[in-house]
């Protein structure tokens, strides 16, 4: 049994402040792609948002916060995710990854023998796309509280394995304008 968290709760600051997971791609907000992708690969699904909570919530699934004022970047969203899961196992995916592989989280739960996490990599690690032990929450609290907001950083303190996707444009994070309008529904960039 897997929770899934889709991590919506940024300052989009390359998106001029908009919040990026409302933002349209394709006929409809980027946080729904990401749902379409993730929703049927886990058992349960949060949403993890700061801003525009009524928004969020009617997508119809569980929403959490930050616990810190501020924005302290995908780590506290991690972190707020991983409190709320359920589950022991917890999949972590930014909203602005509309094309998300089908099979990313069987891939991922594959590698987990030996390990407390493991990070998708597609010709470069992708750091919040993890699948990580619920139970890792302490260890992220207090990395926190000491002033820690690099992803890589504080995974690179754990016991991790890394999977290699072959797919990179599956991967693609669409943070700027222009590549919100360039993207093609394919998961293709255009030209």
């Amino acid at each position: 049994m897997i929770s899934g968290v889709i991590l919506a709760g940024g300052e989009s600051r390359r998106m001029g402040g908009q919040d990026k997971g409302l933002l349209e791609f394709a006929g409809q907000p980027l946080v729904q792609h990401a749902i379409q992708r993730i929703a049927p690969q886990v058992d349960e699904l949060i949403i993890s948002a700061n801003r525009n909570l009524a928004a969020y919530a009617a997508f119809g699934y569980a929403l959490v916060s930050d616990d810190s004022a501020g924005f302290l970047g995908p780590l506290a969203g991690m972190l707020a995710g991983m409190r709320a899961a359920q589950y022991e196992w917890v999949l972590t995916v930014p909203c602005d990854t509309p094309f998300l592989p089908g099979d990313l989280v069987s891939r991922l739960y594959q590698a987990t023998e030996g390990v407390d996490m493991v990070v998708a990599s597609a010709a470069r690690i992708h750091a919040t796309v993890m699948l990580c032990r619920r139970s890792l929450a302490a260890n992220l609290a207090e990395a926190l509280a000491q002033g820690e907001r690099k992803v890589q950083r504080w995974q690179a303190m754990q016991r991790r394995a890394i999977v290699e996707f072959e797919d990179e444009s599956a991967f693609a994070n669409l943070n700027t304008p222009q590549q919100l309008t360039g993207a093609r529904h394919d998961g293709q960039q255009s030209d």
